[in-house]
């Protein structure tokens, strides 16, 4: 019921780096058992939790609400000047990042508006960096609006930050701006109460704009933990990302109290009485936001391989393999190579794998022609006549008793998996030719995420609690602990608050070593790239 419900629409995931204390699976297990039938995500800059955030609701039965909280270049996105709008005195109530971005809360309404975030949160980080934040601009924005529900975030929204300057008129345009650009129906104004003079400073403001422009109101708590006793342990986060102690006076931490999953009763004693409807407007967000099943539906994502004109991609495996069977056998191919190598190519066209071969292929060979060492292939692959005859490996299946099955079988439909090794200290020459040869936009990176896991935790836990002292102490109890039994890290719950929260969190993000996904489209609309 709208009256009675609640969606919280602004949540930090563990993928708000050394921020977000809000593990994905106890968020929706604390939704469920607040009785909520839809929660949503707004990471800090990045889309990273995308797809877990996406299949942990679908497991625990709650409708995912994907989003984020975008950084807004205060001008263009390509300007790397930072911006103040007010007097030097106002510094504290000006432009966030000394100048370098404004907030926005953005969620997908359905899956076009999905793949539109995906492409503004690529374009940030690829055409917007400035430091540490990925900023997009009004300009790409407007052009990939279709589908995106948007808020003026929090505080730090441009709105409230013209509102905070005392630039009235600047904030009611700025307001008309983004109504216009995402649509009547599709602009909120964010309102939050954590107990804080500057969301009390704006409240007014914001009221008063959605009066003269028409745009509703709308209640989030900028939740960063899952509940309310999780504080502290948000702020030991805060500390390991920012390097101070819990004691030191100094360091940073939120103002305010209640960054938690409330439930619908808390938020509507909150707002139900001052800002009617900013409640119900949450659950009608909810009920409007689609399924995100499309962007993640199974489909053909393979590259198409360049073949001379006349050519399909099947007639030049098959010309490609026999030039190589040549090549391995100049004295005549034999039969049974001939046999082995028709079946493999019958089960490779008819599972939909040559282009798969023949970039696969071709990466390999170019490496060869440029002195780029290669492996002579491991892993399963090595089963493959066909890998054996385009030179992606080296080793000849058959007098090894090799099983192509293991390898590629028609009984179990799986995407092949040729494990290639490149000299390390030429990997960035393999990156830049596969960039070249098929587009800067159908190349990517994979990117890994390291974790505070138990050693880390500990030490981590110890310094924010007692300084290097305990850093000290920590580290010569990290030494006399067993190794991990069957690569899984050992536990120690219990030892430190801090460490419990913060074992296997994500702290930080980089590219992986190994994968680089090939797309036959640009991928900047299913997936998030990182500059």
């Amino acid at each position: 019921m709208a009256d009675s419900g609640f969606v919280h629409l602004h949540n930090h995931t563990e993928y708000s780096m050394l921020d977000g204390a809000a593990k994905i699976t106890p968020l929706f297990k604390e939704a469920e058992r607040l009785g909520m039938t839809a929660v949503g995500m707004t990471d800090h800059g990045n889309m990273y939790g995308a797809s877990e955030f996406y299949n942990s609701a679908k497991k625990q039965g709650i409708k995912p609400i994907i989003g984020i909280e975008a950084y807004i270049a205060p001008e263009s996105r390509f300007n790397t000047k930072r911006v103040q709008w007010g007097d030097p005195s106002q510094k504290s109530d000006d432009v966030s990042g000394s100048g370098a971005y404004t907030h926005m809360t953005m969620v997908a309404e359905n899956a076009t508006g999905l793949r539109n975030l995906f492409k503004l949160s690529s374009l940030a980080s690829i055409e917007g960096q400035l430091g540490k934040w990925a900023r997009m601009d009004a300009e790409i924005i407007a052009q990939y609006a279709e589908g995106i529900i948007a808020t003026t975030g929090c505080p730090s929204g441009e709105v409230q930050t013209r509102l905070r300057l005392g630039h009235e008129r600047e904030a009611l345009e700025a307001a008309a701006k983004w109504q216009e650009i995402f649509g009547k129906d599709n602009f909120f104004l964010e309102l939050m109460d954590h107990g804080l003079s500057i969301e009390r400073r704006v409240r007014e403001g914001l009221i008063d704009i959605g009066k003269k422009l028409g745009i509703p109101p709308l209640a989030t708590n900028d939740c960063h933990y899952v509940h309310e006793s999780d504080a502290t342990n948000h702020e030991a986060l805060l500390c390991i990302q920012t390097g101070k102690t819990l004691s030191d006076p100094t360091r940073f931490k939120f103002d305010g109290s209640g960054y938690y999953l409330k439930s619908a009763a808390e938020m509507r004693e909150i707002w139900d009485g001052e800002v009617p409807g900013a409640c119900d407007n949450t659950v009608l967000i909810g009920e409007r936001v689609q399924s995100y099943e499309d962007v993640w539906a199974h489909r053909d994502r393979m590259p198409k391989f360049p073949v001379p004109e006349g050519e399909t991609e099947a007639s030049w495996l098959r010309k490609e393999v026999a030039r190589g069977l040549e090549y391995r056998f100049p004295d005549g191919v034999p039969q049974k190579y001939l046999d082995q190598a028709e079946y493999e190519i019958d089960v490779i066209l008819k599972m939909g794998f040559p282009a798969y071969f023949l970039v696969v292929g071709d990466l390999i060979n170019h490496a060869r022609e440029v002195g780029i060492r290669v492996g002579p292939g491991r892993g399963s692959a090595a089963g493959s006549l066909v890998a054996y005859a385009l030179k992606i490996t080296n080793i000849d299946p058959l007098p090894h008793g090799l099983l192509f099955e293991r390898f590629l079988n028609p009984e179990r439909v799986s995407m092949p998996d040729i494990d290639i090794d490149f000299d390390d200290r030429r990997r960035g020459e393999m990156v830049r030719y596969a960039t070249e040869k098929w587009g800067s936009d159908r190349v990517a990176q994979v990117i890994t995420f390291g974790t505070i896991k138990t050693k880390a935790a500990l030490k981590d836990s110890a310094r924010v609690l007692f300084g290097q002292p305990g850093f000290a102490i920590a580290d010569q109890i990290t030494k006399a602990l067993p190794p991990p039994i069957m690569a899984k890290d050992i536990s120690v719950s219990g030892i430190t608050d801090p460490s419990t929260s913060g074992t296997k969190r994500p702290p930080r993000s980089a590219p992986s070593s190994s994968p680089i996904p090939i797309s036959p489209r640009s991928t900047t609309r299913r997936r998030v790239w990182k500059a």
